[in-house]
């Protein structure tokens, strides 16, 4: 039987290479992982830099998944048990708690993992939340300026989400804030030690009171691997 520790529901997001996510996701669902979200996005990692890692394209996909974190540790070890670590899918794949999500979502997860996975719980990764996953939000076009002043923090690359502002009312009640309605999400994997700077220099230059009118925020990650 699982503990309540071991029932808690966790996040996948992953960022992986355009045309994948069907497999990825099917290979999850294999799993017991499922509860898929699928969105298309754009790296920003030069190319030299994405030979390196391996990375692939700069067409991405982002996939967020839930399940319980007894059923995602099951799963790590699987993937990194050796013949399971392929790196098929061009990217990243990060672990991340969760601080609270509805019971009936619960619940729902819960009983679709068990179905899918009847030896979850028996083995436990160990976590360090050592890397942070930065989210940043931007008026269109300050990608490039954005990702410049965030490697020259020590950022690496990130990956970029269209997006639209759902409601500006607020915002447009302050005439010094230069807010637009599209947006650009940029996300940003880094080490917990790298990540406070890479945030204090993007809010110092691109500012919610800047032209970029950017917010900055970060979210500890659990674990993350290479897919």
């Amino acid at each position: 039987m699982m503990s309540d520790s071991q029932n808690r529901i966790m996040m996948i997001f992953s960022i992986i290479t355009r045309g994948k996510a069907k497999k990825y996701m099917e290979g999850l669902n294999q799993n017991g992982i499922g509860f898929h979200t699928q969105a298309n996005a754009i790296g920003t990692a030069p190319s030299e830099m994405m030979d390196i890692f391996g990375l692939g394209t700069n067409d991405k996909d982002i996939v967020i998944s839930f399940a319980p974190e007894a059923i995602i540790d099951n799963y790590i070890i699987k993937m990194t048990s050796g013949l399971g670590m392929s790196y098929e899918y061009g990217g990243l794949m990060m672990c991340i708690k969760l601080s609270a999500i509805s019971r009936l979502t619960s619940e729902l997860v819960n009983r679709a993992s068990k179905e899918n996975n009847e030896n979850g719980g028996k083995k436990k990764v160990k976590s360090g939340q050592k890397h942070q996953l930065i989210l940043v939000s931007v008026n269109q076009g300050y990608t490039d300026a954005v990702m410049e002043t965030a490697r020259g923090a020590g950022a690496m690359g990130g990956t970029v989400l269209r997006a639209r502002l759902a409601d500006s009312g607020v915002m447009e009640q302050l005439d010094e804030v230069a807010v637009q309605q599209e947006r650009e999400i940029i996300t940003i994997f880094a080490p917990s030690g790298t990540a406070a700077k890479i945030m204090e220099e993007i809010n110092r230059v691109h500012g919610v009171l800047s032209e970029a009118n950017g917010t900055v925020m970060a979210i500890p990650v659990d674990k993350a691997y290479k897919i």
